[in-house]
C-alpha cells in the first residue's frame, strides 16, 4: 500500500515551495512583524492567483475541485515559509464551514467569492481564556441576529466574513456574518506572533445566517481544520530542522564543524525523529480527511498533537543550535518559534487535543 502523495501532488508541492521561496515569504513575515500591516496583501493576491484558495472548492462553485490531499501539501509549504496571509482562517475554517454546513444558496453566494479571494473569512469561537465548550458559549442567536463577544479571532481585523459559534436555545451551532453588517466592533489584539493578526469582535444584534449545524458539527469543523493546521506545523518543523542542520554544518569551532559534535548530533537526530513521526501522523490525518473516514476525530487529534510537539521541539532546538546568535532579532529563528506558539494555541491548545485523542480512543475501544 502506497502512503505517499501522488506525482501530481508532489509536483504541486514543489510549485508551491518554489513560488513562496521566490517571493521571499519568510522575509515578508518579518516585514509584517516589524511594520504596521496586518498581513501581506501582495503575497495574498499572488496566492489567490496561484489558485490555492480555490483548491478544495468544487468546480460548480468556482473552485478547482482538486481535493484535500492537494490542500494538505499546500498547507505544508505555507507553514514552511511562514506566509503572512489569512489563508488558514479563510480556507481551513470559513470555507470549510460553508462547504459542509451551508445550504446550496449559501454555497452559490459565498464559495465563488472565497475561491477568488473576494471574501476573506475568520472563525470566531473563543470567548474567554478557557476552552470553548457547548456549555460555556455565551454568544447568542435569536430572531436572525447575533450578540456576544469573541476574543483572539485570528485574522479578525482583516476578514470581511465571519463564521461564529453561538447558542440558539439549548443548541450551539455555526452562523455566517457579513463583516459589513451593522453592530460589529473589531478591536485588534497583540500576540506573540504579530505576523498573524488577532482581534476581539463584539456583535450587537448583528444580522446573521444560521448554518445547518449543531455542536457535533462545530467539533467536526475543528477536526477538519486540525489536519490542515498540522501540515502547516509539519512544514514549519521541517524548515527549522533544515535551518539548524545548515547552520551546524557551516559553523566551525575549535577547527571543526559543530555538526560533528555529539551534542549537536543528538539535537538534530531528535528533531528528525519528531518530524518523521509527525509526518506519519499527518499522513494518517490526510487520509481520514480526504476520505471522510469515521476515524477522523482520532486522526485529527493524533496529527495535531504530534505536529504541535514536533514544531515546538524543532523551533526550540533550532535556536539552541544557533547558540547565542539564535536568540537575536536579526536571525529568523524567533520567527518560527513565534509561529510555533501561535499555531499551537489556534483551534485549541495541545492539552485540549490530547484530551480529545484520549476520548476518541476510549470511544473506539467501547465499540
Amino acid at each position: 500500500m502506497n502512503f505517499e502523495f501522488s506525482a501530481d501532488q508532489m509536483q504541486l508541492k514543489d510549485i508551491a515551495r518554489k513560488f513562496l521561496e521566490k517571493e521571499e515569504s519568510v522575509k515578508r513575515a518579518r516585514n509584517i512583524l516589524e511594520g504596521d500591516a496586518s498581513y501581506d496583501e501582495d503575497l495574498w493576491s499572488q496566492v489567490i492567483e496561484m489558485g490555492f484558495t480555490a483548491t478544495a472548492i468544487p468546480e460548480e462553485y468556482g473552485g478547482l475541485g482538486l481535493g484535500y490531499l492537494e490542500l494538505c501539501v499546500i498547507a505544508e509549504e505555507l507553514g514552511r515559509s511562514l506566509a503572512p496571509t489569512p489563508f488558514s482562517s479563510s480556507v481551513y475554517l470559513a470555507t470549510e464551514a460553508i462547504l459542509n454546513f451551508g445550504d446550496d444558496s449559501v454555497k452559490q453566494a459565498m464559495l465563488p467569492a472565497f475561491a477568488s479571494g473576494e471574501k476573506i473569512g475568520a472563525f470566531a469561537h473563543s470567548e474567554s481564556n478557557t476552552s470553548p465548550t457547548e456549555a460555556n458559549i455565551n454568544c447568542t442567536y435569536s430572531d436572525g441576529t447575533l450578540s456576544g463577544t469573541k476574543i483572539a479571532v485570528v485574522d479578525g481585523d482583516v476578514a470581511n466574513t465571519f463564521i461564529v459559534t453561538a447558542k440558539s436555545g439549548s443548541s450551539v451551532g455555526l452562523y455566517l456574518v457579513d463583516g459589513a453588517s451593522e453592530g460589529i466592533e473589531i478591536t485588534p489584539q497583540s500576540t506573540l506572533d504579530p505576523s498573524r493578526s488577532h482581534a476581539s469582535i463584539t456583535f450587537n444584534n448583528t444580522a446573521a445566517i444560521e448554518l445547518k449545524s449543531d455542536w457535533s458539527d462545530v467539533l467536526n469543523l475543528l477536526d477538519r481544520a486540525a489536519v490542515l493546521f498540522s501540515f502547516e506545523q509539519l512544514g514549519g518543523a521541517e524548515a527549522c530542522m533544515d535551518m539548524a542542520k545548515e547552520y551546524a554544518m557551516g559553523r566551525y569551532a575549535f577547527g571543526r564543524s559543530i555538526a560533528s559534535f555529539q551534542a549537536i548530533k543528538h539535537k538534530l537526530a531528535d528533531m528528525f525523529i519528531a518530524v518523521e513521526l509527525a509526518r506519519s501522523n499527518c499522513y494518517y490525518g490526510a487520509w481520514a480527511l480526504s476520505t471522510d473516514a469515521p476515524e477522523l476525530p482520532t486522526a485529527a487529534a493524533t496529527c495535531r498533537v504530534s505536529a504541535s510537539q514536533a514544531f515546538h521541539e524543532c523551533s526550540k532546538e533550532n535556536i539552541q543550535t544557533h547558540g547565542g546568535m539564535g536568540f537575536t532579532w536579526e536571525f529568523d529563528c524567533h520567527l518560527y518559534y513565534r509561529r510555533c506558539r501561535q499555531l499551537a494555541a489556534n483551534i485549541g491548545s495541545q492539552a485540549i487535543w490530547k484530551d480529545k485523542l484520549i476520548g476518541s480512543l476510549e470511544r473506539a475501544n467501547q465499540i
